[in-house]
């Protein structure tokens, strides 16, 4: 028996990277997962991956009314929700000189208004004792040049967990963060313009991990599961760091 047996999850920005590893590992615990996301190609690969244990809603979540009818598909199966993993988030660089309204409002509009809607209106659907787990990052802690925009979206996001841990104690359910180091993921080559650039980003990230590589989704996807379950029920307000020892040593 898994680890989830008979629960129900929502793996935001679930057609890729971490997100489809997450709900692929989700539903090998035992989970029905619902997977939403932006693009519908994605979300139905991910169904075909995950099998009958994997709903797909196409949704933006930085638009209210998308996470309405997610919502509404999620109630409709009648069993709540046990584990919510916001996950979806955007990256993008520019130095303090480049950023632009659209850079700013992009990242935060998803980042970190997404992320609050996501929760915000997952509260009626949550079942006492559930978890909440959001998509941080090393960067919340670190000065990466061009990174300021998104690693500040990421420090509302950690504060939001400790936040929302708090507030939400009374009905048992515990909010944590997962802070992924540089993981191999579609996203992460999608930061350079093109796939040499792309491969020289990767090696220039894996040089500075400890570990001498870069993390894998499913590495990432083992430390969501352990927050999703049973085994972290007295964790809650948490920061756990899957980052090959990148902010650690």
């Amino acid at each position: 028996m898994g680890l989830l047996e008979g629960k129900t999850a929502l793996v935001t920005g679930g057609g890729s990277g971490i997100g489809l590893a997450s709900a692929v590992r989700l539903a090998a615990e035992g989970a029905h997962v619902f997977v939403t996301g932006r693009r519908g190609t994605e979300l139905d690969a991910a169904v075909e991956a995950i099998g009958p244990a994997a709903t797909a809603v196409a949704a933006d979540i930085s638009e209210p009314a998308d996470l309405d009818r997610l919502y509404e598909t999620v109630r409709g199966r009648g069993r709540g929700l046990d584990v919510l993993f916001a996950n979806a988030s955007v990256a993008a660089f520019a130095t303090l000189e480049q950023i632009t309204e659209e850079h700013f409002d992009t990242l935060f509009g998803i980042n970190v208004r997404g992320t609050l809607l996501t929760v915000q209106k997952a509260l009626p659907l949550l079942n006492d004792g559930a978890s909440v787990i959001l998509n941080g990052s090393t960067n919340a802690d670190v000065g990466d040049e061009a990174f300021g925009v998104y690693a500040a979206s990421k420090a509302a996001t950690r504060s939001f967990a400790r936040t929302w841990a708090n507030e939400l104690k009374g009905r048992g359910i515990r909010v944590n963060t997962v802070a992924p180091g540089p993981t191999d993921t579609p996203g992460l080559s999608g930061l350079a313009p093109d796939p040499e650039q792309a491969a020289g980003f990767r090696r220039q990230l894996a040089a500075r991990v400890p570990l001498g590589r870069l993390g894998r989704p499913e590495e990432i996807a083992a430390a969501v599961a352990f927050l999703a379950s049973g085994q972290s029920s007295f964790i809650t307000g948490s920061n756990l760091y899957a980052d090959g020892g990148l902010n650690q040593i």
